[in-house]
């Protein structure tokens, strides 16, 4: 039962809930005006204690601001700051023109007595300002003096010290100008442009003395250095977020020049003593960026790990390498870069630490991108050996490349994969080992000390913590953790990562030692042959039950399919060599998919068995000396095998993909006929007695059953065609007769039984053949004969409600009308206006979409009713 409150008292609550929502209504406008209040720029410098973030309020204000309205300012700051910087761009616009040009027509005391009372009236002027409030103006004649500070410089050089060099007076002006900013500044806080101008004259003092001395290089590196450091300790230290700003745009500017001074000196040292000095100015520089990332913010502290790590490599390796010939120095930075891996225990802290970690990956990619080319042209040299086949086996494997690779120079590139392999391979072994090893540098800091690890949640040894990030599951699992704890998830993957990687590389290195050395061709094709079968083995083997234990194996089968590929095509270059290959590579493959375990993998692999042994078939073919042609009956000996095979497996997922890559086989034997009439008839033949051979299996029936009669029908029509056969009907009628009686059969003992399974082979082995032959005959009789028959078999299809009749009869009958007509519509066609073809078809498109909806249920219709017949 519902209860009915008595109007009284129900009336007592609507009048409640009503009060409430004014009240709502009331605080939430309350709360409107104080959020507009808040965005527009206040009506004078903030005083202590205000918090601009939009939820504080000026002191004596509530705590909670949805009460505290401010004083709307009196006019809009946009117009008082248009006004204050076009006053500004005036007075500085004047002062520049007098210095230019009414300098000369005053005495030396006149000249001095308006620089000093102008400059000095520029900058006590602020001050006055400051105390009254009047900030942005303070800030516009700030500009203003600093601009007549330069002025005067310019005038002291121009009538003082004419004779001085320019870049020496520019390095003293520049000093002193920042030292009086840097004064100015501090002594007026509230004004932001001077610290910031200070910071930017301070860049040149260093730089301008060391080109006016003329100094060498490296001295000019170490004025950058200097210069950048300096920037450094006023971006940790400075007073102001424009200051730090400031000083980190120009630190970043000057450090980079001095690292690509000493990089530059270091690449171009003539010997290891003349690379030493270069590589004490980048370890400086390296020193300077890992202790600016030891105080920086965390994306700061790795920025600067990443810089020290690299500067520290360009530093150290340099030295070796300039006494290694050219094709060995990627590899002296290489170790450099590896032995920067150190970081994880020499107590740097943990963002900076991960900078350098980055850096020594960097280095290790960037040698890597270095050995690409090589590993390229020994992958993809081969490919010219396709334009001459079976030419002559070469004396050499990089005779067998094509390449113009500069090979000396590149002599380090298997090194350096293999080296790179070895380490990924060994993090991959003693996995568990690395993640203990790298514990500090994974795991949160803590919010009051920046220990990590210690007492988060998450960390290890922290028990039942929240997940710090997506995927964390602790570093339990491992030997030394907690009992009955799970790993990462992204621990797995990264061990994965780990493995694939050495599994390319190692690859990759084999491959480019054979091209190096030069091996000799028959000892080049064995070995990328048994390399090849030791991926497939890996792949098979694989790996057990983490998450990225799956990266290896996936991994191994890539490289052993581009690996075979690589081989078949090298192995063109001789008859022997080519059977030797692509037999074995058949063997390797066939082998793994018998042996693999997951049906993906052995999927891949029964179908590149498939693949080398089609192309057995198509050398066997050449070597009897066969015609393209001739040879296309030989290369359906694998599709046939797929079938049987097909039919031996059954519903096994691997047999689908065997049997199409089969009929990729059979579809290139079509191709290989195409030039010879007879030879595609008797090609296509035999591949419909395969498709009626998959049709024999109920699962494979749908498909190969019409794809077998298509064939049949396409294979006599090719054949009659070859035969130059005039009147196909007395060829194809002995055959539509049987067939339609065979179809009644059929329909009578199943009524259910599809019209096209019945009828539709049987008309169309005469209706298909006399529609061709029609359009080409000048004669009258046989397009009569064919539209009266297909009008026939179209009344009969719509009588008995024959899908195959109707739609076969009617698609002949209107195109036997459509020839006879043709030669009219040209004629009409010819004869009318130029304008009315398009204005005729406009029409009919305004017809069809005015009654758009109309038709598209005529066509539903249609389709439900054809849908409907058997």
């Amino acid at each position: 039962m519902e209860h009915e409150p008595p109007p009284a008292e129900e009336l007592a609550r609507l009048d409640r809930e009503l009060a409430e929502l004014d009240a709502r209504r009331a605080q939430l406008l309350t709360r409107r005006t104080w959020l507009l209040a808040a965005l527009r720029p206040p009506a004078q410098t903030a005083a202590p204690g205000w918090n601009p973030s939009g939820w504080g309020a000026p002191p004596g204000a509530p705590a909670q601001p949805w009460g505290y309205v401010p004083k709307q300012p009196s006019a809009p700051r946009g117009a008082q700051n248009v006004l204050l910087t076009l006053g500004g761009l005036l007075l500085t616009v004047a002062a520049v023109a007098f210095t230019l040009v009414s300098w000369g027509s005053m005495g030396i005391g006149g000249r001095s007595a308006v620089l000093a009372v102008v400059t000095l009236g520029a900058m006590a002027a602020p001050a006055v300002l400051l105390r009254r409030g009047l900030a942005a103006t303070a800030e516009a004649l700030a500009a203003l003096a600093l601009v007549l500070t330069l002025l005067d410089v310019y005038a002291v050089h121009a009538v003082a010290a004419p004779d001085t060099d320019g870049l020496g007076f520019t390095a003293v002006a520049s000093a002193v100008l920042a030292a009086l900013w840097t004064a100015y500044g501090l002594a007026l806080g509230k004004l932001r442009l001077p610290l910031p101008a200070a910071v930017v004259l301070a860049q040149w003092p260093l730089l301008f003395w060391a080109w006016a001395a003329g100094a060498p290089a490296p001295v000019v590196g170490w004025a950058l250095l200097a210069t950048a450091v300096l920037d450094g300790a006023i971006a940790l230290w400075g007073k102001g977020a424009g200051v730090r700003v400031t000083a980190c745009v120009g630190g970043s500017a000057m450090g980079f020049s001095a690292l690509m001074v000493g990089l530059a000196l270091s690449t171009t040292a003539s010997g290891p003593l003349g690379a030493v000095a270069p590589g004490v100015l980048l370890l400086a520089a390296a020193a300077a960026a890992l202790a600016g990332a030891w105080r920086a913010p965390k994306g700061f502290a790795r920025t600067g790990g990443v810089v020290a790590g690299l500067a520290a490599v360009a530093a150290v390796g340099g030295v070796p390498a300039s006494a290694l010939p050219d094709g060995w120095r990627v590899l002296a930075y290489l170790l450099c870069g590896l032995a920067l891996t150190g970081v994880v225990r020499a107590g740097v802290p943990r963002d900076a630490a991960r900078g350098v970690l980055a850096a020594s990956g960097a280095v290790v990619a960037g040698a890597l991108v270095w050995a690409l080319p090589a590993l390229a042209a020994v992958l993809l040299g081969p490919v010219t050996l396709l334009s001459d086949v079976w030419a002559g086996s070469p004396e050499g494997f990089r005779s067998a490349l094509g390449s113009t690779l500069p090979w000396a120079e590149l002599a380090a590139a298997p090194v350096v994969l293999a080296l790179v392999a070895g380490l990924l391979g060994a993090a991959y072994r003693w996995w568990p080992a690395v993640v203990r090893i790298t514990a500090p540098l994974a795991a949160p800091r803590t919010a009051d000390t920046g220990t990590p690890g210690a007492g988060v949640p998450g960390a290890p040894g922290a028990a039942g913590a929240a997940a710090p990030w997506p995927g964390w599951s602790g570093w339990s699992g491992w030997p030394g953790a907690g009992a009955g704890a799970r790993k990462r998830p992204a621990s797995a993957t990264l061990r994965g990562v780990a493995g694939a990687g050495a599994v390319a590389l190692g690859w990759g290195a084999f491959l480019l030692a054979g091209a190096l050395l030069d091996v000799p061709y028959a000892l080049a094709v064995a070995g990328e042959t048994a390399l090849v079968g030791g991926l497939l083995a890996l792949a098979v083997r694989g790996t057990g039950g983490d998450r990225g234990a799956t990266a290896v194996p996936v991994t191994a089968l890539v490289a052993a399919v581009a690996g075979a590929v690589s081989v078949g095509v090298l192995a063109l270059a001789s008859e022997g060599a080519s059977y030797a290959v692509f037999g074995a590579l058949a063997a390797l493959f066939a082998g793994a998919a018998v042996r693999a375990g997951a049906e993906v993998p052995r999927a891949v692999f029964a179908v590149a068995a498939v693949v080398w042994g089609t192309v057995l078939t198509g050398l066997a073919g050449r070597s009897l000396g066969l015609a393209p042609q001739e040879t296309a009956p030989l290369v359906l000996v694998v599709p046939a095998l797929t079938v049987l095979l097909g039919a031996r497996l059954r519903r096994n997922p691997v047999a689908l993909p065997v049997e199409l890559t089969g009929a990729l086989g059979a579809l290139v034997a079509v191709g290989l006929a195409v030039s010879d009439a007879p030879f595609l008839a008797l090609v296509l033949a035999l591949c419909g007695v395969l498709a009626a051979g998959a049709a024999v299996r109920p699962e494979r029936r749908p498909v190969a059953g019409y794809l077998a009669a298509a064939l049949f029908v396409l294979a006599t029509w090719v054949r009659l065609a070859a035969s130059e056969v005039s009147f196909p009907e007395a060829y194809t009628l002995p055959v539509t007769v049987p067939a339609l009686v065979v179809g009644v059969l059929r329909r009578r003992r199943d009524p259910e039984a599809s019209s096209w399974t019945a009828y539709g082979p049987g008309l169309a082995a005469t209706l298909l053949p006399s529609m061709a032959v029609a359009w080409t005959d000048t004669d009258w009789l046989r397009p009569l004969l064919l539209g009266v028959a297909a009008l026939v078999i179209t009344l009969l299809g719509a009588r008995y409600r024959l899908q195959a009749l109707l739609l076969l009869g009617g698609a002949v009958l209107a195109l036997d009308g459509l020839h006879e007509l043709a030669p009219y519509v040209v004629q009409v066609a010819g004869a009318l206006p130029r304008w009315l073809p398009p204005a005729l078809a406009g029409l009919l498109l305004l017809v069809v979409g005015a009654t758009y909806e109309q038709r598209l249920r005529d066509a539903r219709r249609l389709r439900d009713v054809l849908g409907r017949m058997r």
